[in-house]
């Protein structure tokens, strides 16, 4: 982009500004004309706090202030973008829990993902021009919108921070395949713990307990992420709790024995488990040690 100054409307007002200033300015446009059940909030990130929200590195020649994204609020249960809208718009989690889903021709649901604070969302439509998931809010959200018009130009500009994004997209189709590796190769048992334990390690990524927390989505939701039956789900975490790995109250989590979870291949038989938890709580009463790994060991033989 050329270093003259650009001549645009916006809003019926014309502007002639700066091409950094011009980007600002087609940020407000756009997200101004996105969907009308969308409630826009006054509060705007700088290019700094995208990228910083994002894990990379700022362009050390950008003028943050002369670039800002608009945040966008979302109730639980609204939808951030559907299947077949067309493609406009990268999304980073500021704040909030969704999930992302795929929905067959006889409306059944098939989990993706369950985006947190800092993720990158839309990166599903830049292939087609129109998004192939949908992303949907379990709890009130704030969403900053990265218009992929904008998110090009400022690409031309920076070589770096298009290079950074490209990483931060990468970062995300990983993720994905590492689960899908997982469920091919673990018990539904080990799916369901792994999927604690790696739950537990992004809270911790962003400086929140990663031994107690509240589950956003649903046993269902859980159960169409890993590939298995609410039932599945409902059982394997009464187990991990009767045995004492977790404790569950509702939808809060506490991780007992992440040793234990993370090294677990299959349940030991219902009636084992029984024995196991009499042993471990004689031991140990209500706060379990990692020795209840042994006592399995030993049940198992």
């Amino acid at each position: 982009m050329s270093t003259a100054t650009v001549s645009t409307s916006l809003s019926n007002i014309e502007v002639t500004t700066s091409p950094t200033a011009y980007l600002s300015a087609s940020v407000s446009a756009s997200a101004s004309n996105d969907a009308g059940w969308r409630c826009h909030g006054t509060l705007w990130s700088n290019l700094h706090e995208v990228c910083d929200l994002l894990g990379i590195a700022t362009p050390a020649a950008s003028d943050d202030e002369q670039v800002l994204f608009q945040h966008v609020r979302y109730k639980a249960g609204q939808r951030i973008h559907t299947i077949g809208q067309n493609f406009d718009t990268l999304y980073i989690v500021n704040s909030g829990f969704l999930k992302t889903v795929l929905i067959d021709e006889y409306g059944n649901e098939q989990v993706l993902s369950f985006p947190m604070k800092g993720d990158l969302l839309g990166i599903d439509g830049i292939h087609t021009q129109r998004h192939a998931s949908e992303a949907v809010a379990l709890s009130d959200c704030d969403v900053i919108l990265v218009p992929y018009t904008i998110f090009s130009s400022l690409g031309r500009l920076y070589a770096e921070l298009e290079q950074a994004m490209f990483r931060a997209m990468s970062r995300e189709l990983v993720r994905e395949q590492i689960m899908i590796g997982m469920l091919s190769a673990l018990s539904a048992e080990a799916k369901v713990a792994r999927f604690l334990l790696n739950l537990g390690e992004r809270f911790a990524q962003l400086g929140y307990s990663n031994k107690l927390f509240n589950l956003r989505m649903t046993r269902h939701e859980i159960g169409s992420y890993l590939g298995l039956t609410l039932e599945t789900v409902s059982r394997t975490l009464s187990a991990f709790n009767e045995l004492g790995l977790i404790r569950v109250e509702q939808r809060q989590i506490g991780i007992l024995d992440p040793v234990a979870l993370k090294t677990l291949r299959r349940l030991p038989p219902a009636k084992t488990r029984l024995k196991v938890g009499e042993k471990v709580t004689a031991l140990v009463g209500k706060s379990l040690l990692p020795q209840w790994s042994k006592e399995v060991a030993v049940a198992l033989n």
